[in-house]
């Protein structure tokens, strides 16, 4: 039965349905026979091996994974990396004071050795695949509890990966597919020396912020530019001065064309995760529990942090891409939220069970097969739905709420060992000594009264909202007593800790003692106790194997439909084009911006949307040389119908020639249900023109050196 399941995935992969050329999120290596004629059809010119190979040089070596959480494309041969700057900016702040202010002013390097290295940062690319579902199964039956079955799996998989891994300095892991009827080995070469090249001024790179976040039309130069490098030999390495620059297998030319509706698009990069093959109770669980409570829970937070930040240019600084992280899925999920109403998904879930269901009765081998899979995803839904709430405001509330709350999780270890005595004094001291690094970290952009007015508002919105008995004791506790008002209790706790004063921590780090009496130390410990004990509940029903048939049944079910993977963070190619947008009746947007919308939007001191003086000047002046477009307008960003997710970002839109043309920063508003369910007319996909981003190189910053060393195509 399982080579069958395989024979029929392979199968759905290579055939293309009814459904547009638009929605799909492919593994490039299959990409092939009737998918890329459909693709040609589209415009693109070039064959399967240009675009993924393991034989010769092709688009895939220039993609890389870039910190963990984003895409990134090399643009030069010597390792000239090109993400968002969203994607960049932690980094960017780390470096930046306020006497070199590099958020708001930007940063230019003018030559390799004004670049700056940034610690904990890798990028990953991707150097072989291998399909290992036969291997991973074996010895897998269908009589195995699911705990039997998952511990063989993980058992054949840490086997294949050391065997695949050998001596050798690379990371392997088994991703599954289709809700584990699938399993693929990936292998990437990991560099761990990227150092920062440029990254624009806050007015372009974050111009429109909170405001624009996740909508069409945008403004926005949504870049930031890295440099690899590596050992003298050209292996990975760890920073060294005698690092020298990444000679690349493939870079991105970058073309200077621009775009006209119809002209054919197509993206590589990593998309993090979707649910396009869920069931409604997993819709409605987003719907009225995961997606209001992470948005109260982060309303919360963010206005604390303004409250702060507009106060402070200092705190301004340290909390610029905190803010910016915490702010993003913010709005995501007020979106996803308003959207997955408007276009009726939960609706549209319950017909397809529905007809699934009439589908399995037809046939009594089926009906044997998938009955009671729905009773399984009821029950466990159901059973979900008293702990979604909880689950979340002890995460978004709690354990990653206030700093200083996450900040104690670091010292779980240590204190263990402290008071088990499972380690030696000395050695415990050596072990805090090598965290020395981290904790510097920490202190350098944290501001202890922001710290205490946000973990304040977390824990009495904590109390207020959570069941009672779904609460940690000691926030029940001081919630009882003061009636909700938790601000004494952390003053108090604030002024009696170890762990928010760098000094004290210091004196503790000398001379290290049990922490279960520190008030933060303690206050997180009783929370994640209670997080493990409500997630433990949680998981004691479990609905992977009827997810699994499901997914078996669905792909029987509905041969011609086309069944691409949920996004892993694995890398996908997506193909569209360039398109106008009629989202809403009476609505028509263009398929570009330029800087005369900029300008339009340009409000003088605004933390969200002034310009810097250089560009305004070439505004006027309407200064932009050989990066107009015909009309002589400067386009900023442009729409696509490519499909696209979180972990995209950062990700090339490339030409039918293999032609950098755009930087894939966003999704749009109308369409924010699109990691459960693609939406055909409005999904689009938001970028950034090239044209903007050599025009800010070239015009603004004068940046002569990277002018000099990208290839540019007229």
């Amino acid at each position: 039965m399982k080579s069958k399941i395989y024979l029929l995935f392979i199968a759905l992969i290579m055939t293309f349905s009814s459904v547009r050329a638009d929605e799909g999120m492919w593994l490039p290596y299959s990409i092939n026979g009737q998918n890329l004629a459909d693709m040609q059809r589209l415009g693109c010119k070039l064959t399967a091996e240009q675009i993924f190979s393991f034989n010769q040089p092709s688009l895939k070596d220039a993609i890389v994974q870039f910190g963990g959480g984003c895409t990134g494309e090399l643009i030069s041969p010597e390792g000239l990396l090109l993400t968002n700057h969203h994607c960049g900016l932690s980094y960017v702040q780390s470096h930046a004071s306020i006497e070199h202010d590099y958020l708001q002013d930007g940063f230019w390097a003018r030559s390799k050795d004004q670049e700056l290295p940034n610690e904990g940062l890798t990028v990953s690319f991707l150097s072989f695949i291998k399909d290992v579902t036969k291997e991973v199964m074996s010895g897998v039956t269908e009589n195995m509890t699911e705990a039997e079955r998952d511990a063989l799996i993980q058992k054949n998989s840490k086997m294949i990966i050391k065997e695949q891994k050998g001596d050798r300095d690379v990371e392997v892991e088994i991703v599954p597919f289709y809700h584990g009827n699938q399993y693929i080995l990936f292998v990437y070469d990991v560099y761990k020396d990227v150092r920062l090249v440029a990254c624009p001024p806050w007015g372009i790179g974050k111009f429109g912020a909170d405001t624009d976040n996740w909508t069409w039309p945008r403004h926005k130069g949504d870049f930031c530019i890295f440099r690899v490098y590596t050992a003298p030999d050209g292996s990975p390495a760890e920073y060294s001065e005698e690092n020298v620059p990444m000679k690349s297998k493939h870079y991105l030319p970058i073309s200077l064309k621009g775009v006209q509706p119809g002209d054919y698009t197509m993206i590589l990069g990593y998309p993090g995760s979707t649910d396009r093959y869920s069931v409604s109770g997993s819709v409605k669980n987003v719907i009225d529990l995961e997606g209001p409570a992470i948005v109260d829970c982060r309303t919360t937070k963010l206005e604390q942090y303004r409250k702060h930040m507009d106060a402070d240019p200092a705190v301004f600084i340290q909390y610029a891409s905190k803010q910016a992280s915490v702010s993003n899925y913010w709005k995501y999920y007020i979106g996803q939220v308003k959207q997955l109403q408007y276009n009726k998904v939960y609706e549209k879930r319950l017909e397809q069970e529905k007809v699934f269901r009439q589908w399995a009765a037809q046939d009594k081998a089926r009906k044997a097969k998938y009955d009671g899979i729905f009773d399984e995803m009821d029950n466990y839904w159901n059973h979900q739905s008293k702990y979604t709430k909880a689950l979340i405001y002890h995460r978004e509330a709690g354990l990653r709420g206030g700093e200083a709350v996450s900040f104690a999780l670091r010292f779980r270890a240590a204190n263990k060992a402290i008071e088990n005595k499972t380690a030696s004094m000395d050695d415990i001291k050596a072990y805090l000594k090598r965290m020395q690094p981290d904790f510097q970290d920490f202190f350098k952009d944290y501001n202890q009264a922001l710290d205490r007015d946000v973990t304040i508002a977390l824990l009495n919105l904590f109390y207020k909202d959570v069941n009672p008995d779904q609460l940690p004791a000691t926030i029940k506790k001081v919630g009882d007593k003061t009636g909700g008002d938790f601000t004494a209790f952390v003053n108090n706790a604030f002024a009696k800790s170890v762990l928010v004063n760098p000094d004290k921590l210091a004196a503790w780090c000398e001379n290290p003692k049990s922490l279960s009496k520190d008030p933060i130390y303690a206050l997180m410990y009783d929370i994640l106790l209670s997080y493990w004990s409500l997630q433990e509940q949680s998981e004691s029903v479990d609905c992977a194997h009827a997810d699994r048939l499901y997914m078996e049944g669905l792909m029987e079910m509905q041969k011609d439909r086309n069944f691409y993977p949920d996004a892993n963070f694995t890398m996908r190619l997506t193909y569209g084009s360039v398109q106008d947008c009629s989202p809403k009746d009476a609505v028509k947007y263009s398929y570009y911006t330029t800087l005369d919308g900029v300008m339009d939007k340009y409000i003088p001191g605004n933390w969200e949307f002034d310009v810097p003086k250089d560009l305004i000047r070439l505004w006027e002046k309407k200064d932009y040389g050989r990066y107009a477009n015909e009309k002589g307008e400067l386009v900023v960003n442009f729409i696509t119908t490519n499909d696209i997710t979180g972990g995209n970002s950062g990700s090339p839109v490339i030409d039918a020639n293999g032609n950098l043309i755009g930087l894939a920063f966003d999704g749009n508003w109308e369409a924010m249900s699109g990691d459960i369910s693609f939406e055909n007319e409005v999904q689009r996909t938001i970028c950034m023109d090239m044209r903007y981003l050599l025009f800010i190189i070239d015009k603004m910053a004068n940046a002569q050196n990277l002018m000099q060393e990208i290839k540019i195509v007229e």
